[in-house]
């Protein structure tokens, strides 16, 4: 048996999502979700064999659902954005539905979803979020060691920091830890308000009030709170083409 969530947020397709699996004595539908932190729980409680996961959803879209697995479902993306659908070829997802969904296609990705379960084949996560990202972070989702999930919007970040393996993102004063290498999360926010200063901190330019020289050819960021911050040579020539 083929172990389903169902995830989208639109109650007319998840019940066409349950017509047609319920039509494939192969599958059995573990759970429904309406949104991404239902999502969440659902792949943790049942561990499911294959996820249909939508992608534009509020609170927590599919790539912010997809961050937060701690397990390797075989990914189907069901989305309205054929843009999302041809850069799944690209990554690890196993194959996408485009809405409006229809039987024909469904039925065709169950087969290479039925010959991907037989050989125990489910595609790594890691990357898969980052890649099908087709514009800058507009939120980052944190779970804490006790499982709760914060969504912080890019707004209201101040900088980050690396921290090992992970990053300290900091918010009003707030430090949130990620398992996240900091290249991966620079690269993901907009260039345009967000400067990686040096090679351990990435800096929101709306929180900078002023540059001052620390040493020769070092200086540091002066934060409207006062934090200070050190700023690399590179780092100063990107923050110059900003400011």
């Amino acid at each position: 048996m083929i172990r389903t969530v169902i995830v989208d947020d639109e109650q007319p397709a998840r019940e066409l999502l349950r017509e047609f699996l319920s039509a494939d004595e192969d599958c059995e539908i573990v759970a429904e979700c309406a949104n991404g932190f239902e999502a969440v729980k659902a792949v943790a409680q049942h561990d499911p064999d294959l996820l249909l996961l939508d992608i534009q959803m509020p609170k927590l879209d599919g790539f912010e659902v997809l961050e937060l697995l701690d397990r390797s479902p075989i990914v189907v993306f069901v989305t309205a954005h054929d843009e999302h659908a041809l850069r799944a070829f690209e990554v690890h997802a196993l194959d996408y539905l485009l809405k409006p969904l229809s039987q024909e296609r469904f039925g065709q990705v169950m087969e290479r979803v039925k010959r991907a379960a037989g050989h125990h084949d489910r595609p790594p996560l890691t990357g898969l979020a980052t890649s099908l990202r087709a514009r800058p972070l507009q939120r980052v989702v944190v779970r804490g060691d006790d499982g709760a999930i914060q969504v912080v919007p890019v707004s209201r970040l101040d900088y980050v920091e690396a921290a090992d393996d992970a990053i300290r993102i900091t918010t009003g004063g707030v430090k949130l830890r990620k398992q996240q290498p900091i290249g991966e999360i620079a690269a993901q926010l907009d260039p345009d308000r967000f400067v990686r200063i040096h090679r351990a901190y990435v800096v929101n330019i709306e929180r900078i009030e002023k540059i001052e020289l620390y040493a020769k050819d070092s200086r540091v960021a002066i934060l409207r709170d006062g934090t200070r911050l050190p700023v690399s040579r590179s780092g100063y020539q990107r923050l110059r083409e900003l400011l």
